[in-house]
């Protein structure tokens, strides 16, 4: 879904849970069986390592209703993401953290950034997580890009978007609502129609069908 999007040089404050100076974004998936307890492991990390994580944004994940997890954690570059692995304390973290998985989680990353703010995505009461591939990214840009202000007036539920290219045209994509109800009533609205066709037309560039991970009760975190 387009949102407004503003220059760097024009959002150069925080806006909760997402900065302008994001660079490099790790995305990792698996399955859970308890997620209270990746919860409390993701909180034990925030509180005893993100201390040391030089150049660590944030990060936003949760679990779906079906077990599926997902978490998008931002740092200002690739080094600082390679610093922060290579720490003993986050090797012993994750050596615990990794075994509330069933299996072993998927790790995706990239630097191919696209951030959208409208309002402040640290409000957000849902978040919905869409992942899926498309024909021509190039295009896709050009369509996020188109009639933001149209979008904000239309869509006031919608706080911020983050979007990450993969390569072969995949994407994940982040979009930070004010609540699920809001969301979900937003969907209904009947569309104008020259945002109708940019949908129609951001439809037609999707390869097969995306995967949405509904995260209604996102965690959040940030550097104090």
């Amino acid at each position: 879904m387009p949102v407004g999007r503003r220059s760097l040089e024009s959002t150069r404050q925080s806006h909760g849970p997402l900065e302008e100076a994001i660079m490099f974004v790790q995305v990792i998936e698996g399955r859970v069986q308890d997620a209270a307890a990746l919860r409390a492991a993701i909180d034990d990390w925030f509180k005893q390592v993100s201390l040391g994580a030089t150049g660590w944004l944030g990060s936003t994940g949760g679990v779906t209703d079906d077990g599926r997890a997902i978490a998008l954690v931002r740092f200002e570059s690739e080094q600082a993401a390679r610093a922060n692995s290579d720490r003993p304390e986050q090797d012993e973290w994750w050596a615990h953290a990794s075994k509330l998985f069933d299996g072993e989680p998927t790790f995706s990353e990239s630097s191919d950034i696209e951030l959208d703010i409208v309002g402040d995505p640290g409000r957000a009461g849902f978040v919905q997580v869409m992942k899926g591939r498309g024909s021509d990214p190039k295009r896709a840009r050009e369509l996020m890009a188109q009639d933001s202000e149209a979008w904000a007036a239309f869509r006031p539920d919608i706080l911020g978007s983050l979007g990450i290219g993969h390569p072969g045209g995949a994407y994940t994509m982040a979009i930070y609502f004010t609540s699920e109800a809001a969301a979900r009533e937003g969907e209904t609205k009947e569309m104008p129609e020259n945002l109708k066709a940019q949908m129609e037309e951001m439809g037609s560039l999707m390869i097969g069908e995306p995967e949405f991970f509904d995260l209604k009760d996102p965690w959040m975190h940030a550097p104090d």
